[in-house]
Parts: C-alpha cells; sequence; structure tokens
C-alpha cells in the first residue's frame, strides 16, 4: 500500500490536462497481470493506481498514437487534407506486421490511410503517411520527437513511425499517459477514428476489417484507443472511457497496460482497471466550469472585484464514500492589486478531506480587470495605508 501511494505521489507531477490532485487515502487496486500499468481520471487530472510508468518500454503499434499527432497537425495546419491522395511506396508496401493491403499501383486518401493506421494498426499506412506528410520516414520521426519533447514525454525516443522493434525505440506508460491525454484534447474532431469498429480499403481483405481494440466491441462506453504487440512488447492497450455520473456529468478515464500475454489479457485487465475506477472512487463537481470559486476584492482597478476559477469544470475524484467529507480552502495573495488579464494565475484551491488536503487546483482570473485611472489609484492608495 505504500508503495502504491508513494508511486502516485510522484505522479503528481505528471503531465496531465486537469489541475492534478492528489489522493491522501488510496483504495487498493485489482491485481492486474502486466508488466506495468496506469490509470488516470482524466476528468479530475489524478492517477488513481499505477505500477513502473517511468520503467522504459518498447511501444509497438502504441507509437501510431503520436504518428496521428503529427498527422492531425499537419491537417490542422493544411498542409494536406483528408481528401488528397498519397502515393504508396515499395518499402510501405514491403511493411512487415499488421498492414491495411496497399500497393505502390494505388494512389490513397489520407483519410483512408488514418482509417487503415488506427482502426487496421497498419504499418503500411502509417510509413505511407509519414512519407508523405514528412516527405521522408527519417524526417517524419524528427517531427516525433520534436513533438514528444514539446509535450514533456522525457523518456520517449522514436526510430520509426510504426512501431515495429527497433533499438532505442522506447517509450514509459506516463509517456504514453501524456500523449493519449493530449491527442484527445488537442484534436477532438478526430477522435471518431479510435471509436470506429470496422474499417476495410476497396478491395482489401475482408478478414482484416475489425478494430483490434475488442474493447469497443464489449463496453458501450470505451472510445478508443490504441493497440500494440511485438514479441519484445508483449500485448498492450491504451483504452479510454467515459461514463455519466449524476451531478457531475461525464467522466472519463484513461487506462494504459503494458506487457500482458495475450490479446484477451490486455482487454480483460484494462476493463478491470476501469471498472475499478469508477467503482473505488467517487467524482465531486465543485465548481462547473467558467463558474468562480471566489469573488475577492480588487484594488486600483476598474472593478472592485475579480472572479476567479477555472474555464473548465473543477471536478475532483475521492474513494467511494467519502464525498461528504471534501471542503475547500483557498489561498492568495491579499490585497489584489489591478491589472489583471484573464487567465492569470491568482491564488489556489486547497481541497481537504477531512483534515488532510488532498489536491491543490490553480484559480486564474475569469475576466480582465484593467488598472484605474489616476484619481482611482490614488483614492485605493489612501484606503489601502487607512486598511
Amino acid at each position: 500500500m505504500k508503495s502504491v501511494l508513494s508511486t502516485m505521489r510522484n505522479l503528481a507531477c505528471a503531465a496531465l490536462l486537469a489541475p492534478t490532485l492528489v489522493l491522501a487515502q488510496v483504495p487498493q487496486p485489482p491485481e492486474i497481470a502486466a508488466r506495468n500499468y496506469l490509470l488516470v481520471d482524466v476528468t479530475a487530472g489524478q492517477v488513481l493506481a499505477a505500477k513502473d510508468v517511468d520503467a522504459q518500454i518498447e511501444p509497438a503499434s502504441l507509437t501510431k498514437l503520436m504518428t496521428a499527432y503529427v498527422v492531425f497537425d499537419a491537417l490542422r495546419a493544411k498542409k494536406v487534407s483528408l481528401e488528397q491522395t498519397l502515393p504508396v511506396s515499395v518499402k510501405a508496401w514491403k511493411m512487415p506486421g499488421s498492414r491495411m493491403f496497399i500497393d505502390p499501383k494505388m494512389q490513397v486518401k489520407v483519410n483512408d490511410l488514418v482509417s487503415g493506421m488506427i482502426i487496421q494498426s497498419g504499418n503500411d499506412a502509417s510509413m505511407a503517411l509519414a512519407e508523405g506528410v514528412g516527405g521522408s520516414e527519417e524526417n517524419f520521426v524528427r517531427l516525433m520527437n520534436e513533438q514528444a519533447k514539446a509535450l514533456g514525454m522525457t523518456n520517449t525516443k522514436y526510430m520509426n513511425p510504426e512501431g515495429l522493434t527497433a533499438a532505442g525505440h522506447l517509450t514509459t506508460a506516463r509517456d504514453l499517459a501524456t500523449l493519449a491525454q493530449r491527442l484527445m484534447k488537442d484534436f477532438p474532431e478526430y477522435m471518431h477514428y479510435y471509436s470506429t469498429k470496422n474499417y476495410r480499403y476497396p478491395g482489401t481483405p475482408e478478414s482484416n476489417s475489425y478494430n483490434r481494440n475488442s474493447l469497443l466491441f464489449r463496453d458501450p462506453t470505451v472510445d478508443g484507443l490504441k493497440t500494440g504487440h511485438t514479441a519484445a512488447a508483449g500485448y498492450c492497450l491504451v483504452a479510454t472511457s467515459k461514463r455519466d455520473f449524476p451531478n457531475v456529468g461525464q467522466r472519463r478515464l484513461l487506462s494504459i497496460v503494458l506487457g500482458t500475454n495475450s490479446e484477451s489479457a490486455r482487454a480483460n485487465e484494462s476493463q478491470k482497471l476501469l471498472n475499478w475506477g469508477y467503482t473505488a472512487f467517487d467524482s465531486v463537481k465543485l465548481f462547473d466550469a467558467g463558474a468562480p470559486a471566489a469573488t475577492p476584492d480588487v484594488w486600483k482597478g476598474t472593478l472592485n472585484k475579480i472572479k476567479i476559477g477555472r474555464p473548465e469544470a473543477i471536478v475532483i475524484t475521492v474513494p467511494s464514500g467519502s464525498a461528504g467529507k471534501v471542503t475547500t480552502q483557498i489561498e492568495r495573495q491579499d490585497p489584489l492589486i489591478a491589472p489583471f488579464t484573464k487567465g492569470q494565475k491568482i491564488g489556489t484551491l486547497k481541497v481537504m478531506l477531512g483534515d488532510q488536503q488532498v489536491g491543490a487546483v490553480p484559480l486564474e482570473a475569469l475576466e480582465d480587470v484593467p488598472q484605474a485611472g489616476i484619481f482611482g489609484r490614488a483614492w485605493d492608495a489612501i484606503r489601502l495605508w487607512i486598511k
């Protein structure tokens, strides 16, 4: 228990999407038959369970999460379009492993290549995209590594765009969590590829049409993301699920299970981890998106008060049955002297479970408060002096 708690505290600084909270009393996770695993409450920004999250592992086809990130970024920048066709090189055609079965006689739309890469885990599709978007495999891999660095994936190095075993081609569960969350946050318009159950390029084998993520077929709340397998990596799965809860709304979990011994095991262990996360913990919405957590006084500004909070809802996750013990405190500087700009950090929301602090959420200005004119500033200076 102590080792799990220590691991979770170390993970509190991970690059998650929401303000990260730390649980003081952690329910024991179930036995997970995997070399490494990680469960993140994406909605609350909390790590719920972890094992060996900084151990470097072969990512296998989980590599394609980064390949997709770079491709999606190129699509958004209009460097390529979904309807644009790309050639299929001999190298792409001869890629070993999982394929969408394209060949050099074809000109394939980017939309189909993305589908083949994500749904069929096609190594040929990944190479065709890398060559088409990056100009060459080598340049595309450079873009992958630059993006990994920009996202804070400090223990990741890519050597290819498809994930076949190569010396130095490594990542970690923590880095995969960062990548998966940024992928969902930065490119919501492309997430439908990950929930698509079947896809087949015309003229290719019908037996190759199903999504490798079998959780899509057994759990309607699962909507992504990606499988991976090589002899060295074992069977891996990054899965995400969203379920609705009263008074909270949608709650999303992300599970990363690495190094299992079969396709069924990676699905079963991921399902076990997700179900445990939903049942062992309760979520509490403290404030709605954009709602002020406080409205403190402001001095020497055009407004007398300022709204502070978060642009997204502030949600925390606590062990089941303990939601009624949650309280909050706000720490901030005093007095608050204008000017302030929207988004500027102003204080911290301390979250307490009983008498223990379980989290600290940074609060920011929800509006601009420009500096007052000379007379307003002078009057407030006098008031502050008297105060």
